[in-house]
């Protein structure tokens, strides 16, 4: 049985909770089934916009009161937002829970978009944007779904573009909130030293008259995507002493089950350790790049396997033929028993050293919820990864790695086929 117990409220709220032994803190996630891939291309970055402008004030406090109850009591309150979803969360004490429930659901229910804000706002998220362009490696990772999406919204920038956020209205961005912040589409996440029914009520109290009878949670995300077209290549110039580079292929969604842990090892195995093959033949065995490493992104229909390196603009063509090979061998024989053993282990390791926190333990459970509808319980979530076989990996990689490949570079060239041949070749 998994510690982790749910309550659905009216009006389709869900609250989940988990008691978390020996901690004296409390984390509240007020989770919303909301994210970039909701936007209309003329509103693109808005939720992420919506995100920041519900800080500045609500009917009874201002950005600075919010501030100031949160630092009164040493605790942390943030947020942020993907592809699918947004969450504001905060981290206190247990004897403030109440305090932090209060306060993160006054933020998502009664955040105001007054005009003024909008305007304060609009500057920090342009700097935000430029922000990420000077970051190369965040740069790329927009770039990179971009390639392997294209104009589709998971395709874009969760942060938008300068040209939508400074044409985005008030008033659009009060609709957007209107409109998709209700309670069916939420989920009240809280992991601590806390009482699942106290908690209840505290989220009660604190919805209010926002919990009307009769209605049911919104089904959660399945996905309906269609893409007629392959990935592609995506070049953005930059006058940089490295050049970034990730390629990959599109994956499976998260409702795709059978293949989720199987990839998980092919991911650990390929690029997520010092062990890994990408580490060792690029790194360790060559010198080619400091950092170099694997990764999963995975929305409800599709997702994308991915892989990055940053290398001196000389050592770009063997860097992408060796990541290139790297998976075509694995792709044809997969990965030994003693990598995948290796592999399971290291995931086991990081399941449960990444949740002796009750903000990890509060995220586990609201994604969960938000995604699923149902909680596995750690020990249940260690047997799956232990019961993956080594075929079982070979298969999903062989599966997988046939697929058209897409890549972005940042670097130093001005033209596509400025590009080393070994890059363009990439892309078929």
């Amino acid at each position: 049985m998994s510690g982790v117990r749910r309550t659905l409220l009216p009006g389709g709220l869900r609250v989940v909770t988990e008691h978390v032994p020996g901690v004296r803190s409390a984390s509240v996630g007020v989770w919303v089934g909301v994210g970039s891939r909701d936007e209309g291309r003329s509103v693109a970055g808005a939720a992420h916009f919506l995100e920041h402008l519900l800080f500045k004030s609500t009917p009874t406090r201002s950005a600075l009161d919010i501030a100031e109850v949160m630092d009164s009591v040493g605790g942390e309150l943030n947020a942020f937002t993907s592809k699918e979803q947004t969450c504001f969360y905060a981290h206190v004490i247990d004897d403030d829970l109440a305090l932090a429930v209060d306060l993160v659901s006054d933020v998502v229910l009664r955040g105001q978009c007054r005009s003024s804000d909008v305007d304060v706002e609009r500057q920090v998220v342009l700097e935000e944007i430029s922000m990420r362009d000077d970051d190369p490696e965040d740069l790329l990772g927009d770039a990179f779904l971009g390639a392997m999406f294209g104009d589709h919204q998971i395709g874009r920038p969760i942060i938008g573009t300068v040209d939508s956020i400074e044409s985005m209205t008030r008033a659009q961005l009060s609709s957007f909130h209107t409109r998709r912040y209700t309670p069916d589409r939420m989920v009240v996440a809280v992991a601590g030293n806390i009482e699942h029914e106290h908690t209840v009520e505290i989220v009660r109290r604190a919805f209010g008259s926002r919990l009307e009878k009769g209605v049911e949670p919104a089904p959660r995300r399945e996905g309906t995507i269609r893409l007629r077209t392959d990935p592609t290549l995506s070049l953005t110039t930059r006058d940089s002493e490295q050049v970034h580079i990730s390629l990959g292929v599109r994956a499976f969604g998260r409702h795709e089950g059978k293949h989720r842990w199987p990839l998980s090892v092919l991911n650990t195995a390929v690029g997520g350790g010092l062990s890994s093959r990408l580490f060792q033949q690029i790194r360790e065995e060559r010198g080619l790049a400091y950092s170099v490493y694997s990764s999963v992104d995975t929305f409800a229909d599709t997702g994308a396997f991915s892989v990055y390196a940053a290398c001196q603009p000389e050592n770009l063509a063997e860097v992408a033929t060796l990541s290139r090979d790297v998976l075509a061998e694995v792709a044809s024989t997969g990965i030994t028993d003693a990598e995948c053993a290796r592999a399971k282990g290291s995931l086991r390791g990081g399941l449960v050293l990444g949740l002796e926190d009750s903000g990890s333990r509060m995220n586990r459970i609201g994604r969960s919820e938000l995604n699923y509808g149902n909680h596995r319980s750690i020990s249940e979530t260690l047997t799956r990864i232990d019961a993956v076989t080594t075929e079982q990996v070979r298969e999903v990689a062989a599966e997988l790695l046939a697929r058209p490949f897409g890549a972005a570079v940042v670097g130093p060239y001005k033209r596509t086929k400025d590009l080393p041949a070994a890059v363009r070749n990439l892309v078929s």
